[in-house]
């Protein structure tokens, strides 16, 4: 079967549409760790007010083992 040529307006529109998916999910995802955030916070308020001594939760680093950088596998 012959492949078929894409046109680079095709492309363009079809990188500009992936960018604007994936800016979308990027930012429903920053605020659902906003959400997650500020719930941490209340649990945290509220075992202290009962008396709980709480360390502050700490970020979580991205680790990534064994995965290559996406720029690796792009």
């Amino acid at each position: 079967m012959a492949e078929q040529e894409v046109s680079q307006d095709e492309q363009i529109g079809y990188h500009k549409g992936c960018l604007s998916t994936l800016t979308k999910e990027r930012q429903e995802l920053s605020r659902i760790v906003s959400i997650v955030d500020q719930l941490m916070q209340v649990h945290v308020q509220e075992l202290k007010r009962l008396g709980v001594k709480v360390d502050e939760p700490e970020e979580a680093p991205v680790v990534r083992k064994g995965k290559k950088p996406i720029e690796d596998i792009l």
